[in-house]
Order: structure tokens, then sequence, then C-alpha cells
């Protein structure tokens, strides 16, 4: 059986060791355990760290019968001196010491795991995920998530002292379109009727500025049915902040100071600011997203004057059809990227809606060009000298219309960046993307939407344009972006009641669909609202790219996976139709699959 604590008690962590004549009580798990007959070294691991414990032919019989029954991931309370190690181990932080053990406690045992508790272990993710609890042992793992916790202790710290106050809003809401399936969850009073979990707390918010909090911060759970990915969960937390009497520019300037303050004390880093700037329409031609790593070059080029009118019917029918003609080089990479894996390539940007890939691969004295056929020898000199591309040099090109040139070569971008292992690991580029489109055309609907939520704040000079020319309506939008990831959102609101119901015309709403999702918030404006703005800081999104962590489920404690269900405790699950006879929910059974 396992013992109890007694009067033990734990006054050190085991990675707080590191002194010699330290008297100490340490606890954790069985890392490790040699057994050398006369002498037995067990390595002690706890969330502060790891240290050796030692038991000789001076410990006690008793004491040290039971060391020698210990196994991996025993549960121990240890009693014991630190003294100086003869074999000085420096892969350990506390490698230089030891602790000669006097008393021991086995307070629980463990069966045989499957799978190792350590960093570089073989299990699959669907294993790991399966036993969390063990996966959370891992240091690394560990590790992220005392990074989330200090990125949110200095949230708090930072927002606190610009005098924000913390405000929950409500986690079961009136469901509203923010741009992605709500979880729904029915009422038993109500029957037939749904709550929805908050996509964003985006319009508990701005009714806070109308009630006057001026400075509201939340660490906010937020939720959205979507499809999932590496940087995507269905449910997931952000640093929410709403303040009134500011614009852009303040919101930006005090975002800019938490990073500032974050990098310093978390990562003990310096960050110069202001942070650069990059218009939309800007990030979108060089670098092909509104999200775009700018830790290496490789920027998007426009060839669609100098080949409008050669004879490839590819390149001369784009631009013709309105399009346009546009390509990346890669330097120095026609090692890497040969024939074989051009070919891949072509087939990454078909399978994102690019209709195919014309290249030149410059590895021998002569330029390997897909298109030479068309082009005179004196045209593909122009071009190669336009591009830059030299000898040892890769260019790839894409012609279609700019919505689907512009976004295959920035996903292009990233896909030969990795291949050629270019990307610096441990550089932090942060930037700030502004002047978004407030409209953006759907071509299944053949409608306009709203690119952000309804609720933001057009340029001033755009509003006269908001019925006429939807294309030329830009925002007051603004996203944060670290290598490529978008951290946050945010824009600058509107408070007019006027404008906010010409905003929701705009966008093809009647006057009972404005009543029935938002009259609520457009009554509140009839009582007088301060101009106010905010954003939302992705804490998931912050921590793993901060960690060097390769997806979000490094950094959350239980995540999902893609179907959005839990390994570990296999939700979702069925119900017991009891349960849904009282909420008045009738399942509809799945439909079978022909083999």
């Amino acid at each position: 059986m396992a013992e109890s604590m007694g009067t033990l008690r734990r006054t050190h962590g085991c990675g707080e060791v590191t002194e010699p004549d330290m008297h100490v009580v340490v606890g954790g798990f069985v890392q490790y355990m040699r057994n050398k007959n006369k002498v037995i070294f067990i390595v002690l691991r706890d969330r502060s760290g790891e240290v050796q414990l030692v038991f000789n032919d001076e410990t006690d019989r008793a004491i040290f019968e039971k060391a020698s029954s210990v196994k991996n991931e025993y549960v121990l309370l240890v009693k014991g001196t630190s003294v100086t190690r003869q074999d000085i181990n420096p892969d350990m932080p506390t490698g230089n010491i030891e602790i000669i053990a006097e008393e021991i406690r086995i307070l629980a045992k463990s069966e045989t795991l499957p799978f190792l508790i350590m960093d570089d272990i073989n299990a699959s993710e669907e294993q790991r995920l399966k036993y969390r609890y063990l996966d959370l042992r891992r240091p690394s793992l560990q590790k992220n998530l005392i990074m989330r916790h200090k990125i949110a202790k200095c949230a708090r710290e930072y927002f606190y002292a610009h005098d924000f106050i913390e405000i929950e809003t409500p986690m079961m809401m009136k469901s509203t379109p923010e741009g992605a399936r709500d979880y729904l969850i029915p009422s038993r009073v109500h029957q037939g009727e749904f709550y929805a979990l908050p996509q964003s707390p985006q319009i508990y918010k701005q009714l806070l500025m109308v009630a006057g909090m001026e400075r509201y911060i939340q660490i906010a759970r937020c939720f959205r049915d979507e499809d999932l990915r590496a940087d995507r969960q269905p449910e997931f937390t952000q640093i929410d902040l709403e303040m009134s009497f500011v614009d852009v520019e303040d919101i930006l300037e005090l975002t800019e100071g938490f990073v500032k303050k974050l990098l310093k004390d978390v990562l003990d880093r310096e960050l110069e600011t202001p942070l650069p700037r990059l218009s939309y329409a800007e990030a979108m031609r060089r670098y092909g997203s509104d999200k775009p790593d700018t830790r290496f070059a490789m920027e998007i080029q426009d060839v669609s004057e100098l080949v409008k009118d050669s004879g490839f019917g590819v390149f001369s029918g784009a631009v013709q059809n309105g399009g346009s003609v546009r390509c990346i080089v890669a330097k120095n990479s026609a090692k890497v990227l040969s024939r074989k894996e051009v070919d891949k390539l072509t087939e990454f940007v078909r399978g994102i809606g690019a209709k195919g890939l014309a290249f030149i691969r410059w590895a021998d004295e002569k330029p390997n060009c897909s298109f030479a056929k068309f082009f005179t020898e004196e045209q593909l000199t122009e071009l190669l000298n336009t591009i830059d591309c030299q000898k040892g040099d890769v260019a790839l090109f894409v012609a279609d219309k700019n919505s689907v040139t512009l976004p295959t070569l920035g996903a292009l971008r990233l896909e030969v960046a990795k291949k050629l292992d270019i990307i610096p690991k441990d550089q932090l580029n942060f930037l700030w993307i502004t002047q978004f489109p407030f409209f953006e055309w759907d071509e299944d609907s053949q409608t306009w939407l709203a690119m952000h939520h309804p609720f933001t704040m057009p340029e001033d000079e755009c509003l006269p344009y908001l019925e006429s020319n939807p294309e030329k309506v830009t925002a007051k939008a603004y996203d944060l972006v670290l290598n490529g990831v978008e951290l946050c959102s945010g824009s600058m609101r509107i408070t007019d009641y006027e404008l906010q119901e010409k905003m929701f015309r705009a966008l093809g709403l009647t006057d009972e669909e404005i009543e029935a999702k938002f009259g609520f918030l457009v009554e509140a404006y009839h009582y007088g609202a301060p101009p106010h703005g905010g954003l939302g800081i992705g804490l998931d999104r912050l921590s793993m790219v901060l960690c060097q962590a390769e997806s979000l489920r490094d950094v959350i404690a239980f995540p999902k996976v893609k179907d959005a269900s839990e390994v570990m405790s296999q939700c979702p699950s069925p119900v017991d139709p009891e349960n849904l006879d009282i909420l008045g929910i009738m399942v509809k059974p799945k439909e079978k699959t022909e083999e």
C-alpha cells in the first residue's frame, strides 16, 4: 500500500536544490532508477526540475530496501542533505549536487507506462492525447503551460496598471453572426430556443463602453464551430480589450507597450517600437497574405507588363482577362528544388486553387524555362534581369486573376521557404496590418460581406461609398502579426446608430433581421455612446509562437483533435434519452453509408 506523508512536508522543489549542505524534503515523480547493488540512484522530477537522490551503505537498511522497490513514475517524498557530486552531470541544472537520502515515503505507485515520460519519445500524438495527464508530465509541455501562465499574468499586470478593469461577460448568450457557426446550448425552460457560446465577447464589451466602464479587459474563453488546423481550436482564449475616448493610434501604442513588456518579462528580450506597419493592399501585393512572415525575403513580383504581349497564352490571357502574372524567386535553391520538387510544388498550388505553375530553374549554364519556346532570347534575358533571377536560382510563376495569384504565391512562398529551411527560428518579427477592406465579395452568395464584423468603423473618407462602391471602403481595422501568425484583430467601432443601421443594410440585412439579431445593441446607441475600439489578442497563438511550438495543442492543457473531439475523455458523447426528452430534443439517426 502507498504511504501517507505523515509529518514530512516538502521544503524545496527538485530544481531548487542547487547548493551543498541544504537540508531538504523533496517530492515528485521518479524519472528513472539505477540499482548498483550497494548504491541506488534515483532521479526525482517535479515541475521545477530534476535532482538525483542517493541511497548507499550508510543508509538505514529498511530505507534502502524500500528505495530498491521503486519504479518509474512512483511518487516519492524524500528527506536528505545535498552534497557535491563527484561525477557532475552538465545536462542537469542540478547536476553538480545530489541528495543523500535519510528518509523516504512512497506516496503512490505506478503501473507500467504506455510511453516514457521524456521529450524525445516515439509515441503517436493520438496515444499521448489519450493519456494526456501523462503527456503533461513531460518537461517541454510543462514549460509551455508555465509560459502561457506568465503571458496571462503579464497581461493582467500591464493592463491593470493602465487603468483597465476586469469584467466577465456571459458564456450563454444570444446567437449572432460573427463569421463562424455557433456552438448552441438548448434551453430546458424555453424549449425550442437556444443559447450560444460566445465566438467573442464583442457585443458585450461594446455595451460595457456604452455603460461607461471606459477600459475593460478579460481573459475570455471563446468558441467557434469551424474546421480545425494547427493554429485553430474549437475553444480558445483571448486577452480581450475595449477602451473609450481613443482612436486607432492610441490602441496600437498601448498594445505595443504590452508586447514590449511581455518580451522583456517573459523572454528577457528587448523590442524596438513603434512596430512596422503595412496596409492590407501592400501586404497582399508583396507577400500574398494579410499575415505575412517577414523573417525572410522572397517577395512577390508583378511581371504582367513584361509578359502580356508574349506568345505564351497562359500569361497573355491572364492579363487580358484583368488578372496578372506574378512570381517569386528562390535564391540559391536550384539544388534543393530539383525538377521533381518543382513538380511537387505544381501539385501543391493546384491543390489550393491555381491552374498550374510556370518556372525557370537555373541549375546549369543555361536556365531551364518551362515557357522558353514562347520567348526570344532577348525577352527571356530581360525577364531574368527584371526579377533578379541568376544562376542557382529558381523562379516560380502563377498567372490568373489576382484573387488567385496573390494568395497562391503567398502560400507557395511559405512552402518553398520551409523546403529551403531559410526561416530564422529565433527571430520575432511583429507587424501591424492596417487599412483592411471593409467588404469582401463572396462568390457563393454573390454578395458583399463584412471582412471583419459589422460593428467596424469605416475610414471617414470612405463613408460616401458604403452603398455605391463597396470595394472602395476601407475599415479602421488592424491586425497584429508575429512570424506569419495573426495574434490579434481589432477595430474602432461604429457608435452612431444611424450609421450602424446603414451598415447593416449595406450587408443586405432587412429591418426585421437587424431587429432580431442586433436590436438591443442598436437601441443602446440611442442613449449615447463614447467613441471606442479594441482588440482581442489570441493567448493560445501568442503562447504557441513564443514557445516555438508546432501546434496549439502543445500550449493547451486538454486540446481537441482535428474532428473537434477530445481523445482522453472521448467527448463529445451521446446523452441519455431522458435528458434529451427534458430538453425537447430528438436526435436524428445517422444515415448508413453504403459499403
